[in-house]
């Protein structure tokens, strides 16, 4: 990457302070361009979901992985609850998505409890493990709530096998104009539901498998405790990243925890941060990370810059870090900062591998926070900062009244947000089509096929605000 004119900036840039200039370019179509990291992490899409408690769950992980990417569960969560998380997604599908069953005689209003659930607003009824009906929102629309599901159902629409191929059940579905297929086994044992943009989406996207075929996912381990000891157990349970997180990542603990990670010989990449500087990425490599997570105080729901003026623009530190990174033959991971996809494409021109993304995800049908609606019946759900009260609160709830006290004295972050649901897009899958379409028309106009070239290619400009605001679409006339 390099700057237009090959001018230095006069200094530290965030995404809006860039835009990226159009090269000559070969590549015919954006379905030419190849998305896949190198960092070792056997991601096909360079998307790493952040490890926040509000964002990151089973379902997240699945899904996203079923496309390509990262869920990187949060270090809060018990270890056996961590690893009952990896071994379901890892038996997960990797063409049909997970349904929500009901029985027959479960009511309308559990069915209503647990259909928005999925952006696809429909549930299963089963029988013996078999699929009898299909329960679709607008089906309990002014029915009793106490009345049984199996007098509402209707059923399948279309039905596939184990090896129906994606395009062909999308065929099936456009020509019975069904929105929703159940998938069976070969003894009709329900397996997984397909909708016509999932069975799309199937001939678009690789999932992120491991070498058993099996959906990837990693996970996240503090640097207080038993570091060593916590990441054995995580790596037991079949992780396929270990990330090593704490705010502050250029300090002797962390450089500790990354020595007793690497002695146990992991057989998977190690992830450390955060760091913002070229020092840190050194010590940090040197200790053992292979990936580097960069970014101090960019994240929607972080104060920490408001509050210690600690930080650094994100496009800078990424741009440095992973520099730094590539002369040691190490991967950087930019975490936080991000809010539209041009962010993505930017982060990766700079030279990350993957980018993290948090508070973007969290109005999703995927992130774990209970469906909610505010008093003009928009749906949103609850988010908050790692550094929080909120969170704080949860990761010191085995501990002392008064240590929890003093600790809460000194939060940094936001314990509550909310994150609307974008009627157009609310589910993980719809924004990572639309970040996809972004980056791979990004890598187009750089005349790039991979992320790589990217990197090697992109040439970045420095405007002013007013120049930001020029590229932002009206949404009605002047």
């Amino acid at each position: 990457m390099r700057f237009l004119h090959d001018a230095a900036p006069p200094h530290d840039l965030t995404y809006d302070d860039v835009f990226m200039v159009p090269r000559h370019s070969a590549v015919a179509s954006r379905y030419d361009v190849d998305l896949a990291t190198s960092d070792g992490t056997g991601a096909t899409l360079p998307l790493v979901v952040s490890n926040m408690t509000a964002i990151a769950g089973k379902r997240m992980a699945e899904t996203v992985a079923r496309r390509g990417g990262l869920t990187v569960i949060p270090q809060d969560i018990p270890i056996p609850v961590v690893a009952e998380v990896v071994r379901f997604v890892k038996s997960r599908h990797l063409v049909f998505d997970t349904p929500i069953e009901l029985t027959r005689h479960q009511t309308v209003a559990e069915a209503l409890s647990l259909i928005p659930k999925r952006s696809h607003r429909a549930a299963v009824v089963v029988e013996d493990g078999r699929p009898v009906g299909v329960v679709a929102e607008a089906d309990c629309v002014e029915v009793d709530r106490f009345a049984q599901v199996q007098h509402v159902m209707n059923p399948a629409p279309v039905t596939i096998t184990a090896d129906t191929d994606p395009r062909a059940a999308f065929d099936a579905l456009d020509a019975a104009h069904a929105g929703l297929a159940v998938a069976v086994d070969d003894d009709g044992l329900l397996l997984g539901v397909l909708t016509r943009t999932g069975a799309l989406r199937a001939t678009l996207y690789t999932p992120a498998v491991d070498a058993r075929g099996g959906l990837r996912i990693a996970a996240a381990v503090g640097v207080n405790g038993d570091v060593a000891r916590k990441s054995a157990e995580l790596l037991e349970a079949g992780v396929d990243c270990l990330v090593v997180d704490t705010a502050h990542g250029h300090q002797d603990r962390m450089l500790e925890a990354l020595r007793a990670v690497r002695a146990l010989d992991p057989q998977v990449p190690v992830a450390a941060g955060n760091v913002v500087a070229a020092d840190g990425v050194r010590a940090l490599v040197e200790a053992g990370a292979d990936i580097v997570k960069v970014g101090v105080g960019p994240g929607a729901m972080c104060t920490t810059r408001m509050m210690t003026g600690v930080g650094r623009p994100q496009l800078s530190a990424v741009l440095e870090c992973s520099t730094a990174a590539r002369e040691l033959g190490a991967h950087v991971w930019a975490d936080g900062g991000v809010r539209h996809p041009r962010d993505v494409a930017l982060a990766l021109a700079a030279g990350a591998s993957s980018v993290m993304i948090g508070s973007w995800f969290a109005g999703t049908h995927e992130s774990p926070g209970d469906l909610m609606q505010d008093s003009d019946g928009r749906s949103y759900k609850v988010s908050f900062g790692m550094a929080s009260a909120r969170a704080v609160a949860n990761r010191t709830s085995t501990e002392s009244a008064y240590d929890r006290a003093r600790k809460g004295l000194y939060e940094e972050g936001i314990s509550s947000s909310r994150m609307y649901l974008d009627r157009a897009r609310p589910g993980v899958e719809d924004l990572i089509d639309q970040i996809c379409s972004g980056v791979r028309s990004a890598c187009t106009y750089a005349g790039a096929t991979t992320l790589e070239e990217l990197h090697e290619r992109a040439v970045l400009g420095i405007q002013s605000a007013a120049g930001f605001h020029e590229g932002r679409p009206l949404a009605t006339s002047w």
